[in-house]
């Protein structure tokens, strides 16, 4: 991507990254950038006194205020209530008493996840004076970390796209260029991280809503183990503490790896209800040293192209691996073919999202997958028509790919695969329906509904998936 206009904050271990972009005239730089690179130093800095909460709340402000109106990341600015938060944390300090391990540190939400006393709209309009009454567990968690809440962020219509728009708030641009996407559904989050708007974000994940964003607003985002975090407190979603949700979870966005590890740490637990029977600790990484771990590299497959970019970026990353001793093969599951698991994740994932849909906008949706041209439209219209018996059949198969990736995790700690098939494209008009639209991935027409087949595979799998900036297209 070459930007038209670039927006970003040129900050820690993305700084080097960022700087091929900019140029002596760039009047977004500023001296505390390198300070305040990651949520850790920002941390550092508050818990030193190098910078009070206040400081920090007003120096975010500021960035919001001169680059949000372009961007249109964060919808909803708490502005009053963060600068009170601010002066709290600011006052505890001084008393010596800490607020929890994010004293300070400003953040944002995605507007589908619940803050009791604020709008969660979901990105629709029928939701526009909606108030939660409650606070979903994962927010609670980063709140009760002493951070000071910026507000929320920008979204498509009840998450359900790779871009970012809807009829209330409009439009979020991509900070690297503001005519590409900064893709979908947390786009808010990932392009006021980017744009140096906020130090985290707590999203959410169900068809690669956390991880393409990251990858075209390049930041690191983390989807959590479909177990590792408490799942109610999302629109959409069932209202009741412990929903029996399939797939979807909630995790965060970051500027550093280091900061995916300190807010997971925090929002990492059982969900409510089963606090009293058992405790949630991760176990200690299998290595200590790069060059122990096996790493596989998912083959390319024919009927799927790649962005080139994205192959070369691949390509580099196994051989500096390598060099560094990494045992690295291209490899997949014994067994495994891509298209079937596709097929299979298409199948459940449209019987998740329109479960609670009427016959009438049930024949709707069936007929537009009949005009797609994506191959797997089929799979998705077999999901959409499914009926309870065979929702468990899919259920079923859903287990078989658990235990495949488990055999293979025996043998390799990381797989590696392409997060999505291109970088941020160029905004789509979102009132062409979803399953007709089209993107241009090395000259070849590819269906818009294949951006999440990547992303499928942890998602079908309940697996954790990491992104991280590798390269710059």
């Amino acid at each position: 991507m070459k930007p038209e206009r670039l927006l970003l904050m040129a900050t820690g271990s993305l700084s080097r990254w960022y700087a091929s972009g900019t140029s002596s005239k760039d009047t977004w730089r500023k001296p505390m950038d390198d300070q305040f690179a990651t949520a850790q130093k920002m941390r550092e800095a508050l818990r030193t006194r190098r910078v009070s909460a206040q400081e920090l709340l007003e120096w975010h402000l500021k960035r919001i205020k001169r680059y949000n109106q372009e961007i249109n990341a964060i919808v909803v600015l708490t502005e009053e209530q963060a600068c009170q938060r601010a002066a709290e944390a600011d006052a505890a300090l001084a008393r010596g008493v800490s607020l929890g391990p994010l004293h300070g540190l400003p953040v944002t939400i995605k507007d589908c996840i619940e803050v009791a006393g604020m709008p969660t709209t979901a990105g629709v309009p029928q939701r526009t004076h909606t108030i939660s009454t409650t606070t979903a567990p994962v927010a609670q968690s980063i709140l009760d970390a002493g951070t000071v809440l910026l507000g929320k962020t920008n979204l498509p219509p009840y998450a359900t796209d790779w871009q970012t728009s809807n009829p209330l708030f409009g439009r979020t641009n991509n900070p690297w260029d503001l005519t590409r996407t900064p893709g979908g559904s947390t786009g808010g989050g990932a392009a006021a991280l980017a744009a140096g708007l906020t130090a985290l974000e707590l999203g959410s994940d169900l068809a690669g809503s956390l991880r393409i964003p990251a990858a075209f607003c390049g930041v690191y985002g983390h989807r959590p183990s479909e177990t590792a975090v408490p799942r109610s407190g999302h629109i959409p979603g069932s209202p009741l503490e412990n929903p029996a949700v399939v797939m979807n979870v909630m995790g965060p966005l970051a500027r550093s790896a280091a900061d995916l590890e300190m807010a997971l740490s925090i929002i990492a637990e059982p969900i409510v209800g089963e606090r009293v029977a058992w405790q949630l600790q991760f176990p200690p990484p299998r290595h200590t040293r790069l060059a122990d771990f096996r790493v596989a590299i998912l083959p390319p497959v024919p009927w799927l192209p790649v962005d080139g970019e994205i192959l070369s970026a691949l390509d580099d990353l196994a051989a500096r691996l390598r060099h560094m001793g990494v045992r690295v093969e291209e490899i997949k599951p014994e067994g495994f073919d891509l298209w079937k698991h596709h097929e299979a994740y298409c199948q459940l994932l449209s019987a998740i999202i329109f479960a609670d849909v009427s016959a009438e906008e049930r024949a709707q949706i069936v007929e537009l997958l009949r005009q797609s041209p994506d191959p797997f439209a089929g799979a998705q219209e077999a999901g959409v028509s499914a009926p309870v018996s065979q929702f468990l059949a899919m259920l079923e198969q859903r287990e078989c790919y658990r235990a495949l990736f488990r055999e293979f995790f025996g043998d390799f700690d990381v797989l590696v695969a392409p997060v999505t098939v291109t970088s941020a494209f160029k905004h789509i008009s979102d009132q062409i329906p979803r399953v007709k639209r089209t993107i241009q991935v090395n000259g070849r027409t590819v269906p818009y509904t294949l951006l999440p087949v990547y992303a499928g595979l942890a998602t079908y799998s309940g697996l954790p998936a990491t992104v991280f900036p590798w390269g710059k297209t």
